[in-house]
């Protein structure tokens, strides 16, 4: 008699979802403290920016050397000792006292949360097939990364509201560390490990699998992923999204409060809008690309949604520089966000089908690439707004980056890949 299947696979997705949504808000809660910390730490706008980025210095660094870890060492003790590391520098940032505390601080917040992709792209292509994967990577790099901004801007001003702002960064703290207990406990590395699992379950995520996918760990090879040419253009598109991203994330608070003279109260119900359309256009962005590799059997398909999707967001921002105004802004910031976050999961998708082997080390690449764009974004917004004393030029960088990004991934990746379909899940060809 045949075993029932079960859905623990979804459980795991749901432990890697929760971590995202946690993982975010805790790096964007800065943004919403800037007004008490620059005053109590006597930092400038300027330094704000550099601090902004020295997030994106640890986690660039670390979310690269996180995917072969990932790979030789597997996701659970990488995202458990993140975990660890995260949460106590968040109980520790509002003590940091200075400029050069907080950036130091932010710099090892950064490698902390490094891991988090990485290790969630090897437990998806692990535990799930590759037909579920567009829309569970799309819950998690694209559902998970807006919806805790979407929820981030009111829960942290009311905690603030609440506990005042240091007291918002211990709460934070503290949750981070009940996931690090729950995960102790249910999370593991494959489906083989799980003792909850059934027998048919692990048929049907084995049927899905290619042979390389079955393993827990495995010997890193660097060659394969960093001369694959799809591998450098995913990098230059995830850059051009990432400078948009990263550059609301950080400034778009500051930007509806400098520009609309609202309170902070008021830019944490603002805030919604663009992040409730990212949550959208995940969603879109992951059930198409499964819809569309299920017809074709194309992982190219995937650069295409992604180049479509980073031409159209850049174009949505153009009416905030030609005729702003607090509804113009919100409406196509939001439009560009949702749009750009069609692209959300679907990074991830594309580097596993790179490199299904080595899964870590290819979606630490694609992220050393979006923290890179963390890195200067901020900056280049701090710097632009301290010199032009306007928003503007920061929206016109953004347009011509997508533009960029768009027309490299939908000119550039090689074409002629091979088109498998469900009933052959073999290895796809590298395409380098």
């Amino acid at each position: 008699m045949n075993s029932p299947r079960t859905r623990v696979r979804w459980l795991t997705l749901g432990l890697i979802v929760s971590l995202i949504v946690i993982n975010y808000i805790d790096r964007a809660a800065v943004s919403y403290a800037v007004g008490p910390l620059t005053e109590a730490f006597d930092i400038s706008k300027s330094q704000y920016g550099l601090i902004s980025s020295a997030f994106s210095i640890g986690y660039m660094v670390f979310a690269f050397l996180a995917g072969p870890l990932v790979d030789r060492y597997g996701a659970r003790r990488i995202l458990l000792l993140g975990v660890a590391v995260w949460s106590l520098v968040t109980a520790l940032t509002p003590v940091a006292g200075s400029f050069l505390g907080l950036f130091l601080a932010r710099v090892v917040l950064g490698a902390g949360e490094g891991p988090g992709f990485p290790a969630a792209t090897r437990t998806v292509s692990r535990w799930l097939p590759q037909q579920e994967r567009g829309t569970a990577l799309a819950m998690v790099g694209g559902v998970a990364v807006a919806g805790s901004l979407l929820i981030g801007g009111p829960v942290v001003t009311q905690l603030i509201a609440g506990f005042g702002w240091r007291g918002m960064f211990w709460v934070l703290a503290l949750v981070g560390a009940v996931w690090f207990a729950v995960a102790w406990r249910l999370l593991k590395d494959t489906p083989d490990e799980h003792p909850g699992v059934s027998a048919a379950e692990r048929a049907h995520i084995a049927a899905g699998q290619r042979d390389e996918e079955r393993t827990s760990k495995g010997r890193v090879e660097w060659r394969p992923v960093l001369v694959n040419r799809n591998m450098w253009i995913i990098g230059i598109g995830y850059f051009a999204w990432g400078f948009m991203f990263w550059a609301f994330m950080y400034w778009l608070p500051e930007y509806l409060s400098t520009e609309y003279g609202l309170s902070i109260t008021a830019v944490g119900l603002f805030s919604v809008a663009p992040w409730a359309a990212g949550v959208v256009g995940a969603l879109l962005g992951g059930v198409l690309t499964d819809r569309i590799f299920r017809r074709t059997g194309s992982p190219r398909t995937r650069l295409v949604i992604m180049g479509v999707a980073l031409l159209l967001s850049g174009a949505s921002l153009i009416p905030i520089f030609t005729a702003p105004s607090l509804t113009v802004s919100l409406v196509f910031i939001s439009a560009g966000v949702g749009i750009g976050f069609v692209t959300g999961g679907i990074w991830w998708v594309a580097a596993i089908d790179a490199a299904p082997g080595q899964p870590g080390l290819a979606a630490g690449f694609a992220d050393a690439a979006f923290a890179g764009s963390g890195i200067v974004a901020p900056s280049v917004m701090g710097f632009l707004v301290t010199t032009t004393g306007s928003f503007s030029s920061g929206f016109v960088l953004m347009t011509v980056l997508a533009v960029v990004g768009g027309g490299a991934l939908l000119i550039f990746p090689k074409r002629d890949e091979p088109r498998p379909t469900l009933d052959d899940p073999g290895t796809l060809a590298d395409t380098r």
